[in-house]
């Protein structure tokens, strides 16, 4: 579970607001030590992080991509080498079950469904 955030998820479109209505009202006025520049660097700093984030997200799902293609391969060549020493030493050898098969005689027996 994800924490809640601590602040609004319209932040920015909040802070620009805000920031455009405090040029209009008066554009020297502080609160307390907090200027404008203050503010309008803050939001410019949040959009450079944001299009950081954006391009790692693009990154981080080309290599998961990437990653998945892989693991098909790998995955398909696993299937192909069980398949071959079943093949070769049968399914119930302990070739086939050193390889990571389940040998024939170790299985359950299969239940038929019933009918009703």
């Amino acid at each position: 579970m994800m924490p809640k955030k601590i602040y609004p998820t319209n932040v920015l479109t909040q802070a620009q607001a805000i920031l455009d209505a405090w040029k209009h009202i008066d554009l020297n006025l502080k609160i307390g030590e907090l200027s404008q520049t203050d503010l309008e660097a803050d939001i410019a700093k949040s959009k450079l992080i944001q299009s950081q984030l954006n391009e790692l997200k693009a990154k981080f799902t080309d290599i998961r991509n990437q990653r998945d293609t892989l693991y098909v391969g790998i995955w398909d060549k696993v299937k192909r080498v069980r398949n071959g020493v079943k093949g070769i030493y049968g399914d119930d050898s302990s070739q086939y079950e050193r390889i990571g098969g389940t040998r024939r005689s170790e299985r359950k027996p299969h239940k038929r469904k019933q009918t009703t």
